[in-house]
């Protein structure tokens, strides 16, 4: 029987259906999860301690990382674990053992994301939608609940965008398979995390329509005009207007909520589309500094 590892929501490790015992420490909690996300490489032991002790001195935060590294495997050596030991310890680097027996609701999205990734959500087949079902039911919470070192606050974000993305891809398929009810929970879920997503209000509009619930698609388009307004202080795009004027006329076949209307943009839909991308490359700038800050002490680190 493999160990399990949940990170998503609260952090959790499992053996058996058991919870394994002596791993309580935030810190601990913390380093593991770091090296299970980022599993794909090994670590220096330099880079860990800055990472997780930065505020202390070189010497204590060496001296945390080995102590913390001896809690880890002395608290997972003493459930009886089968198979390799989960972590690979050396003098100068730290990795997570990729052939110990272990299962990482982390890895299981990210598979289920790459596997079906340039497959439009129209297009799944069965085997994928299930996989994408599957894995946006691992997704309890966000990474790590409670965290909010960078590094984390870096993760948590490119999860839940991965997260988002499955959710749209399956609204598509429900659609495409008449699974109406089906697709608009998916796409209240992703308003949850986007109250101004205008695609995902555009296709719940057309799954209430198709769904029969005229009334309710429409009132699905004020939502977003509030939504908008409130989160970004833009109108609504044409095309989205468009599907509202189609709904309103009750014209089944002009519903294409993902086509773009063959109109003129005018200055009010180029200033809001200017502020989304706004908003989108601040976030990304965020995410640049917190990578510089990260490299910069680490570099400082290995000069002393």
């Amino acid at each position: 029987m493999s160990i399990k590892f949940r990170l998503f929501g609260k952090f959790s490790v499992q053996k058996d259906t058991q919870s394994v015992k002596g791993l309580d420490s935030s810190k601990e909690q913390e380093l593991l999860s770091y090296l299970l996300v980022r599993r794909d490489r090994p670590h220096s032991r330099e880079t860990l301690a800055s990472l997780l002790w930065g505020d202390s001195s070189t010497e204590k935060s060496k001296k945390y990382l080995r102590q913390a590294l001896w809690h880890l495997q002395a608290g997972l050596e003493t459930n009886e674990l089968p198979g390799p030991q989960v972590l690979l310890v050396e003098h100068d680097w730290v990795q997570l053992n990729l052939q110990s027996e272990l299962w990482l609701d982390v890895a299981v999205f990210e598979q289920a994301f790459n596997a079906t990734q340039g497959v439009p959500g129209k297009q799944l087949d069965k085997s994928g939608a299930a996989m994408l079902k599957d894995a946006v039911q691992l997704y309890a919470g966000d990474l790590l609940d409670g965290c909010y070192q960078d590094w984390c606050l870096f993760e948590r974000e490119r999860l839940q965008n991965m997260y988002l993305s499955m959710l749209d891809k399956l609204m598509g398929y429900c659609e495409q398979h008449q699974d109406f009810e089906a697709g608009q929970s998916y796409g209240s879920t992703i308003l949850r995390y986007d109250r101004a997503s205008e695609r995902t209000y555009r296709r719940l509009m057309h799954l209430q329509y198709l769904a029969g619930d005229r009334t309710g698609a429409l009132r699905q388009y004020e939502r977003c005009v509030t939504a908008l307004q409130e989160e970004l202080g833009v109108k609504p795009e044409r095309r989205t207007r468009a599907v509202y004027e189609y709904i309103r006329a009750d014209e089944p076949d002009r519903v294409r909520p993902d086509e773009s209307v063959p109109v003129t943009t005018t200055l009010p839909e180029v200033l809001g589309r200017l502020k989304r991308l706004h908003l989108v490359l601040t976030a990304v700038q965020k995410r640049v500094q917190r990578d510089i800050k990260a490299v910069e002490q680490g570099l400082k680190t290995l000069k002393h």
